[in-house]
């Protein structure tokens, strides 16, 4: 299996909470991962802002040795338009930053691994949030 991990669930692993424990086995895991690179610049400049630029930077090694990181590309920014259009319609605050997020796991044939409120209930997501959802809380 394929993973996408979000920055809401490589947050949660680095902070240790019950989600991160969740993530935990899929992130130290041997199957693939990857890592929006949009999702590390959330990631980079929420630990910049808070801890400051070492740990930063050691988060970002981390990130970089588990998953690959995967660039935002002309056709992924395509797709990630039309995601964006459809998604503001239905989920109140999508964002650009999830479209990107969700365009890449479809067009990367991956499982989406998040807490991100918004991605509740959709397809080919991993909801790590406690309590949230049962269905995916077994995997």
């Amino acid at each position: 299996m394929k993973y996408l991990i979000d920055s809401y669930a490589w947050i949660e692993y680095f902070i240790g909470s019950e989600a991160g424990e969740k993530v935990k086995p899929i992130i130290e895991g041997l199957e693939e991962k990857l890592t929006p690179t949009i999702c590390l610049a959330e990631i980079y400049a929420k630990t910049l802002k808070v801890e400051g630029k070492e740990l930063a930077e050691k988060q970002r090694a981390f990130i970089k040795e588990r998953s690959a990181l995967t660039p935002l590309d002309e056709g992924m920014a395509i797709k990630s338009a039309e995601i964006d259009v459809a998604m503001k319609r239905k989920i109140e605050g999508w964002g650009l930053a999830d479209s990107i997020v969700y365009a890449t796991g479809l067009m990367k044939g991956a499982e989406i691994v998040t807490g991100d409120a918004h991605f509740k209930n959709l397809e080919n997501v991993i909801f790590i949030k406690m309590g949230e959802n049962p269905k995916k809380d077994k995997k």
